[in-house]
């Protein structure tokens, strides 16, 4: 078995929770959520992050407008709707719930 694969699964399964949480209390351009989750050491392509906004819009989780951009072309920047703000809660109680049960089986001696 391949750590690295293993390791690549486990960060693509919470990349939905921590996009999401990036966006509980700003909006931001895919390129800002990229280099956020890069910072994190969540290694992730663009080729990954695309789909899954627009999944994440097409649930009615995100919302986006676009804005001028001085340096460029328009920025598409994406925003939590109330929707994705329930959702994220819901993730976040999860989440906390598995932090805590992962805890507890990997700390036994």
């Amino acid at each position: 078995m391949n750590i690295e694969n293993t390791k690549a699964q486990m960060r693509k399964g919470i990349l939905e929770f921590c996009i999401l949480s990036l966006l509980r209390d700003k909006d931001y351009y895919t390129s800002e959520i990229l280099e956020m989750l890069k910072e994190a050491k969540l290694l992730v392509v663009e080729g990954t992050v695309y789909p899954l906004l627009t999944r994440l819009k097409n649930d009615d989780f995100l919302s986006y407008r676009w804005e001028e951009s001085t340096s460029g072309p328009p920025r598409k920047y994406y925003k939590l709707t109330e929707k994705g703000e329930d959702f994220l809660d819901e993730l976040a109680k999860t989440w906390s719930e598995l932090a805590l049960a992962v805890e507890q089986i990997t700390q036994k001696n």
